[in-house]
């Protein structure tokens, strides 16, 4: 997300970079919480309760006043991880959870999306070469994580004004360069 911010600052924008699970004190205690390897015997609907206290208090806390302040938010997932992860990938009823979210977030929505999209082995082949957190989710069966990808194909197919799919396989400039073209033409429209 640094060189994003870094273009959008160049812009004349004033950026604040943040993540999901987390991005308020109280979010990263729920983030620990919800991506530790141990919890296996977490239960969906509890992982569900965790997302959106979190994603409350960051909304509350953080976003908001972000927004309020005239500053632009980039942030690395939103809830629409929710209805990607838990309702695809989990097969929780996504009416249900598009109610939570609205109430956990007030209503707030991205202005735009940008889904980086890879196929499921290689995204999580990547993840592991690249030496990162390996959490909880990233544990999953693959059979997971191929259906939350294709939640968030779905999603972005519903939502053709919000979204960008950008082919995450290319190489990593192409693909930065497909962020900024993105944001560019959502800019100067």
């Amino acid at each position: 997300m640094a060189p994003l911010a870094d273009f959008l600052r160049q812009l004349g924008n004033s950026v604040v970079t943040l993540r999901e699970p987390g991005g308020s004190d109280i979010g990263e205690q729920i983030r620990g919480v919800i991506m530790e390897l141990n919890n296996t015997a977490m239960n969906p609907r509890t992982e569900i309760l965790l997302f959106l206290a979190s994603r409350a208090q960051f909304v509350a806390e953080i976003v908001r006043p972000t927004l309020n302040a005239g500053q632009w938010v980039l942030c690395d997932r939103y809830a629409d991880s929710t209805l990607a992860y838990q309702g695809y990938g989990h097969q929780v009823d996504l009416d249900i959870l598009r109610r939570l979210l609205d109430f956990a977030t007030g209503g707030l929505t991205p202005d735009l999306t940008l889904l980086l999209d890879i196929e499921t082995n290689a995204g999580l082949s990547r993840k592991r070469k690249a030496g990162g957190e390996w959490n909880r989710l990233d544990a999953y069966p693959p059979e997971f994580h191929q259906r939350v990808r294709q939640g968030y194909l779905e999603l972005a197919r519903n939502e053709p004004q919000r979204w960008v799919v950008i082919d995450a396989s290319q190489p990593l400039e192409m693909v930065q360069s497909a962020m900024r073209q993105a944001i560019l033409a959502r800019v100067q429209a």
